[in-house]
């Protein structure tokens, strides 16, 4: 699930406002997600903030707590100095917390 989420209940794209969309379309992709199946999201990551009404960033912590029940099996970050950096696997939270608009990969099992 690549770049989608964090656009859901903004209204950008014709859809109806929702403050609390992300969260539903999350608790859907975790719903239809079986024992033991692979989940990749891909979000935009760094300081938590919403763009109205292009997008929301969010930070490792809140990604995390969403996919409670999931256990992360690895987390990969296009850092905002990607071009210096490259693409960073099994980044730590820190390092995607400095960010102001990275790409965060996470890749989820479901418990």
């Amino acid at each position: 699930f690549m770049h989608t989420v964090e656009h859901v209940g903004l209204g950008r794209y014709g859809d109806p406002i929702d403050p609390s969309g992300d969260l539903k379309a999350i608790e859907e992709l975790k719903r239809v997600t079986k024992k033991g199946g692979t989940l990749i999201i891909v979000v935009p990551i760094g300081k938590s903030k919403l763009m109205y009404n292009a997008h929301r960033i969010y930070s490792y912590e809140q990604i995390m707590s969403y996919f409670d029940g999931f256990e992360l099996k690895e987390f990969a970050l296009i850092p905002d100095d990607a071009d210096k950096k490259g693409i960073i696997i099994n980044a730590n939270k820190a390092l995607s917390d400095e960010q102001n608009y990275g790409c965060g990969c996470f890749w989820f099992i479901k418990k």
